[in-house]
């Protein structure tokens, strides 16, 4: 290969569009432009937003009010009542944990977000989850959850079942930051 056999790749380049040189060319006369208007003059740039002297849209359309809370937190909410069917239906079954030691009396049914998503009651395991009172439980359950309303947690303790809430290390507002605020 010699320096005179190198070429660009087709289609790479492109020769440029030389416009108002004639009939011939193709591109006389009004040169693409149309025919008269503002956009066919020289100089006549009309800028992205303009929408021909109409009421532009954000004078349209009202201010926002109001504020975003930065800190609000999004919960996946489950409803006692939906585990009390699952509990029902026999997709939660009670037994020892694996890995223990069989004992006398079996364990309380295990509820956590894993399970809670394998079952199809919770959609992902990227947000929270939050434990709601609403609906009936009679069956012991021992439930591990981020949050859990007043109603759950005494639902849950009444049909002889306990909860855990998973505290997430290093978050606003946590005990640890709480403790270390209040000793310095």
């Amino acid at each position: 290969m010699k320096l005179h056999d190198l070429h660009p790749a087709p289609g790479s380049r492109k020769a440029r569009k030389r416009v108002g040189r004639g009939i011939a060319a193709g591109q006389g006369k009004t040169a693409g432009r149309g025919t008269k208007g503002q956009k066919a003059r020289a100089g006549g740039s009309i800028p992205a937003w303009f929408e021909g002297g109409q009421t532009p849209l954000h004078i349209r359309i009202p201010k926002l009010r109001g504020f975003t809370n930065r800190f609000k937190v999004e919960y996946e909410v489950v409803n006692l009542g939906a585990i009390a069917r699952l509990v029902e239906l026999g997709v939660l079954e009670a037994g020892d944990m694996p890995g223990s030691k069989p004992s006398s009396r079996p364990a309380p049914v295990t509820v956590n977000q894993e399970i809670l998503r394998a079952t199809g009651l919770v959609r992902t395991l990227d947000k929270p989850l939050k434990i709601l009172g609403h609906g009936e439980i009679a069956t012991a359950l021992f439930v591990v959850a981020d949050a859990f309303s007043k109603t759950a947690i005494a639902k849950i303790e009444a049909a002889g079942g306990s909860v855990n809430v998973l505290e997430v290390p290093g978050t606003f507002g946590s005990s640890s930051q709480a403790s270390a605020a209040a000793e310095g």
